[in-house]
């Protein structure tokens, strides 16, 4: 697998509360999108991948159904250990992160998420979205009460319906799929995926280039519309 990445604060914001892991060894790529006053965002996105990082050794342990067991296990762990954070630390009050990651093993890939930060596959010419976001707006356009249009605009499209950290439980959600040769993983925080139409990374993605040639484009691109939010995004391409 070979791993792109860029994680950048944006136009706007004094410091960057995403986080991102890549430990290509293991097979194992993660991104979190931090929220909370006084840095507390940095401090749950990067604690959530730290105790994350953790378990991997004993995740490796595990194939199937157990694997994703395992996966959401310790998703539930790191959110125990923000939310203790959280609750125990002043200036910690009320931070939480979404959290997003890939785990390759053999022929399998692991996806889990919880909030709005987002894994795509990229297959045969087609772009396919591997998440769905755990926000308000996520929500009212599953319910078909707004269009996708309008929640790209809506007022409260930031807010999380689920987020690490947030709750002393939390519902992850986690799925299987079968790779193959050629298969390109996207991970990505909402910093991106708000500037970034998914019809643009689908024709981006098509552009005759290299891959690093694209990642570069939509980087400049996140910062040519104004980046207003920290950004952040892995490509993993299967060769």
């Amino acid at each position: 697998m070979r791993v792109l990445s860029f994680s950048e604060k944006g136009c706007i914001r004094k410091n960057n509360e995403d986080s991102f892991l890549v430990l290509s060894q293991q097979g194992f790529y993660a991104v979190a999108d931090g929220m909370g006053g006084h840095r507390a965002g940095e401090v749950a996105s990067s604690t959530a991948l730290q105790e994350l990082e953790k378990l991997v050794p004993q995740l490796l342990e595990f194939e199937g159904q157990a694997l994703e067991n395992g996966l959401t296990e310790a998703f539930m762990h790191a959110n125990r250990v923000v939310n203790d954070a959280s609750t125990n630390k002043p200036e910690n009050a009320g931070m939480g992160t979404t959290m997003t990651v890939l785990l390759v093993r053999s022929n399998t890939a692991v996806i889990a998420h919880v909030g709005d930060s987002r894994a795509y596959l990229w297959r045969d010419e087609a772009l396919t979205s591997l998440t769905v976001d755990h926000s308000l707006v996520g929500e009212l356009v599953r319910l078909g009460q707004i269009t996708p249009e309008e929640a790209e605009k809506h007022p409260q499209r930031h807010v999380l319906m689920r987020a690490i950290g947030a709750d002393q439980e939390i519902k992850v959600d986690c799925r299987s799929i079968n790779i193959q040769t050629g298969d390109v993983f996207l991970l990505c925080t909402d910093g991106f995926s708000n500037l970034i139409s998914d019809q643009e990374l689908a024709e981006e993605f098509q552009e005759p280039s290299s891959w690093e040639g694209r990642f570069e484009n939509l980087r400049k691109l996140t910062l040519e519309r104004g980046a207003p939010d920290n950004f952040t995004a892995l490509c993993c391409i299967l060769e």
